[in-house]
């Protein structure tokens, strides 16, 4: 008679104590949990568009009634150059960026206090949340391209073959995002003022970047200018729709001042992450 021995699960066992510190951010815990990550990004999406007529497809109505209005306003009365690109295109290729950031900024800096029951009672890495928040707008940076690429289309721009690595710098905003999305988020759980100073720095911040106007106006302060981390991608985005030359200065610049921003963020959010499930 032979005997059946349970089958030994292969477990992990996670060790929670208090930290003192710095503390190192662990990347082997992060890839663990990856498909939680991709869960809560999921989650984010699906609350969102829950019972909308049009669903996925407002993504594409703010940047377009932006596009709208920046056009009557900087486009027939002010009448700013933009060279050879239609300002319509001009003001929608930049908000395609914009909205990426300020939508996902925004929902980052709650997704503590949003989450408060998941950070109260389990343990699982903080930066999910935060991350999650981010990734969810993805989606709608997807749309809101398809329709940048109608809109080329209809003006009879022309496809360039650069326009497929358009993409690739919208990566530059999300790291933003998360950079700056940490510490707002970590700042959040402690002081609820961040939720009612967050949209007005957001809306002085939109100003800053070169949406509505061209970057050149700050061709004398060029450096100072692409401290904005929002600029170089900006720029380097229309490089890849409309050509040109590329904005070296600018797009090394902000690419600079994202690592600072993004690390700076990861660090001290996992610096202050032990006080989460205490102040939030």
């Amino acid at each position: 008679m032979s005997t059946a021995t349970p089958r030994q699960a292969d477990e992990h066992v996670a060790l929670i104590r208090p930290s003192v510190g710095w503390v190192p951010i662990q990347f082997d815990e992060i890839w663990r949990y990856r498909e939680l990550f991709a869960f809560l990004a999921w989650r984010d999406i699906k609350v969102r568009y829950k019972q909308t007529a049009f669903g996925v497809t407002w993504a594409v109505g703010q940047p377009l009634l932006g596009m709208l209005v920046f056009t009557v306003l900087f486009g027939r009365l002010a009448k700013i150059g933009t060279g050879a690109t239609p300002y319509a295109l001009f003001a929608y290729s930049g908000l395609v960026l914009w909205n990426l950031f300020s939508n996902s900024l925004g929902q980052a800096s709650t997704s503590l206090v949003s989450n408060v029951h998941l950070v109260s009672k389990i343990y699982f890495p903080r930066f999910a949340l935060p991350t999650a928040s981010v990734l969810s707008y993805v989606v709608d940076f997807v749309v809101s391209f398809l329709l940048l690429l109608v809109l080329i289309a209809v003006y009879g721009v022309g496809f360039r073959p650069t326009l497929a690595v358009a993409p690739l710098f919208a990566l530059l905003v999300l790291f933003v995002c998360l950079g700056a999305g940490f510490i707002l988020a970590a700042l959040a759980a402690r002081y609820r003022d961040v939720k009612f100073a967050l949209p007005f720095l957001i809306q002085i911040w939109f100003f800053t970047v070169p949406i509505v106007y061209p970057a050149s106006l700050f061709k004398h302060w060029q450096t100072l200018y692409s401290c904005n981390p929002m600029v170089g991608p900006i720029e380097a985005f229309r490089w890849a729709v409309f050509g040109g030359p590329f904005p070296w200065l600018s797009f090394l610049v902000s690419v600079g001042v994202t690592i600072v921003i993004f690390l700076g963020g990861a660090y001290y959010f996992k610096r202050v992450e032990r006080t989460f499930a205490d102040v939030i």
